[in-house]
C-alpha cells in the first residue's frame, strides 16, 4: 500500500468525522467516492486510524480486524474487487453463549455474514507461509458478522467501505477451539470445508472454504501483507481477533428472524442468532 496522499490532514479528519457519526447514528450518507473531491483506498486508510481514535475516545477498546471482500463470488455483485480491512471493537463483538438475540435498529441496510475467526496467540509476519501463520493462531471459531452500509443500496467504490472501516457492524462469535494440538487437521479443514446458511430453518445459501481467497488463512496471509506495507496502521499483534471474510453472500436480514449456519468437514460448532 502507497502512502499516496491526495488529500490533506483537514479533509481527511472531515471524512473520518462524517463516516464515525454516521455509523453511530444508524445515518446513511453520499459516498466519499462520488464527491468533487473523491477518495483513493490509499486516503481511506489514512482514515482508519481517526475512526479507530473516535471510537477509543467514547470508552471503546479496539480487539481485533475483519477482513472483507475476501469472498471472490461476490466482488462482481458490489464491484469492490480486492479484500479491504476495518477494526472490531469490545462494544461490536459477543460470544454466542452469551447473546442469543442481537437488536438491528443500531444499524443501516444490516446484512449477515458466516466467517472463520481466528484468535492470535502470536503475532504473524509477512515472510510466513500458511503453514505458520496457523503455529500463530490459538483457536477458531465459526461466527457471523453483521455488516451494515452508510451508504444508500449498498452502492460504494471500495474506498467508501475502508473509510466506513469495513462496513463492520457486529462479530458474534461461536465456540473457539484449539489450535496446537491438531494444527494438521485444521490447515487442511480450513481449506476443503462447506458451509450451509439458513434462515427460519429455510435454506438459504451455501459456501465453501475456497471461497475465501482460497481458504482462511489465505486471507489472513493478504490481511498480513497489506498490512506490512501500512505507513499509518499497526500490523496484527498477539491477542488480536480476525475475522476472514463470509463464506456465502451476504444475506439482508430482518427483525424476527432466526439465522443459523452448519458447517461440514470442519470440526467446528453450528451457529444460531436471532434478530430483533
Amino acid at each position: 500500500m502507497s502512502d499516496g496522499r491526495c488529500q490533506g490532514d483537514e479533509a481527511i479528519h472531515a471524512i473520518a468525522a462524517e463516516a464515525f457519526d454516521a455509523i453511530g447514528n444508524v445515518r446513511q450518507i453520499q459516498p466519499f467516492s462520488s464527491r468533487p473531491l473523491g477518495l483513493t483506498v490509499d486516503d481511506a486508510y489514512r482514515v482508519t486510524p481517526q475512526v479507530r481514535q473516535m471510537h477509543e475516545s467514547r470508552g471503546a477498546k479496539a480487539l481485533g480486524r475483519k477482513i472483507g471482500f475476501t469472498n471472490r463470488t461476490i466482488w462482481a455483485e458490489y464491484g469492490v474487487y480486492a479484500p479491504i480491512w476495518g477494526y472490531v471493537f469490545d462494544r461490536s463483538v459477543h460470544d454466542l453463549a452469551a447473546v442469543a438475540t442481537l437488536p438491528l435498529a443500531q444499524f443501516s441496510e444490516p446484512r449477515i455474514e458466516p466467517e472463520i475467526v481466528f484468535g492470535l496467540a502470536a503475532a504473524p509476519s509477512a515472510a510466513m507461509d500458511e503453514t505458520a501463520l496457523l503455529s500463530c493462531i490459538g483457536w477458531i471459531a465459526l461466527g457471523f458478522e453483521i455488516v451494515q452500509s452508510i451508504f444508500p443500496g449498498w452502492k460504494f467504490a471500495a474506498a467508501d467501505t475502508v473509510a466506513a472501516n469495513g462496513l463492520h457492524g457486529a462479530l458474534l462469535i461461536g465456540p473457539r477451539h484449539p489450535v496446537p494440538s491438531q494444527a494438521a487437521e485444521w490447515q487442511r479443514a480450513l481449506a476443503g470445508f462447506e458451509i450451509s446458511l439458513s434462515c427460519d430453518g429455510r435454506p438459504i445459501d451455501r459456501g465453501h472454504a475456497e471461497n475465501v481467497l482460497g481458504g482462511a488463512l489465505s486471507a489472513l496471509r493478504h490481511l498480513v501483507g497489506l498490512l506490512a506495507c501500512d505507513r499509518v496502521n499497526p500490523q496484527l499483534a498477539a491477542g488480536e481477533i480476525v475475522c476472514t471474510g463470509t463464506l456465502t453472500k451476504a444475506m439482508p436480514i430482518t427483525t424476527g428472524e432466526t439465522w443459523s449456519a452448519r458447517p461440514a468437514g470442519i470440526g467446528l460448532d453450528a451457529i444460531e442468532l436471532s434478530f430483533i
